[in-house]
């Protein structure tokens, strides 16, 4: 599991030279390659700490886990709003960058508009 991280990197990587020099492919393999690292360090695949991260990876980090938590998954049903915002502020810090988690925070009901929206769009 822990390997999609390097091979969403690689499969970016395999788009070809002339490809290289877009931004967004770019962005693309900064995020997939570092979305799994923790500000505190204990994340993977490198082990970044704090912002060693680049500013992609640690935006992506807060919505992927909050993208987990509020959606059901085959190993566990899915948390209110409410309860993955709960455990997201107490990884402020340690998983998350604490002024991206912040700003995440500031604009909380709008994320909650949108991930109600495509819940009701799967129903």
């Amino acid at each position: 599991m822990k390997k999609h991280t390097t091979y969403g990197v690689e499969a970016l990587r395999c788009m070809g030279p002339e490809s290289d020099s877009l931004s967004f492919i770019r962005t693309a393999a900064e995020i997939a390659g570092t979305h799994h690292e923790k500000f505190d360090g204990t994340g993977y695949p490198g082990g970044l700490v704090g912002k060693e991260i680049p500013l992609a990876g640690r935006l992506m980090a807060i919505i992927d886990v909050y993208d987990a938590l509020v959606n059901k998954r085959v190993y566990k049903p899915a948390f209110t709003h409410a309860s993955a915002t709960e455990m997201m502020q107490n990884e402020s810090g340690t998983h998350f960058d604490p002024e991206l988690l912040d700003a995440f925070f500031e604009i909380e009901a709008e994320v909650q508009t949108i991930a109600d929206s495509f819940a009701q769009a799967q129903t």
